[in-house]
């Protein structure tokens, strides 16, 4: 089972609010997933950010692959060092 940290959609339209997740590749981007990393809201100014950088770590420790977008948000917070 390929594990991925990815973004999974919530909120209204046109109001964008992202769950950082841990889920299957192959489940579907809103759909079930494994654990709960953090939440981030593109619409404050600046940007919120709240991840659980412990987990994020284990999780990245275990093998799991973020995406683009992800890794950004994981640097940011602070869970992934700066390449």
């Amino acid at each position: 089972m390929a594990v991925k940290i990815r973004l999974t959609r919530m909120g209204d339209k046109k109001a964008p609010f992202y769950r950082v997740v841990v889920a299957d590749s192959k489940s579907p981007r809103d759909g079930k997933y494994i654990d709960l990393l953090g939440t981030y809201n593109p619409l404050t100014d600046p940007a919120e950010i709240k991840i659980d950088n412990e987990k994020a770590q284990k999780w990245l420790k275990n093998g799991a692959l973020p995406t683009d977008t992800a890794r950004a948000l994981l640097v940011k917070s602070g869970a992934i060092k700066k390449d």
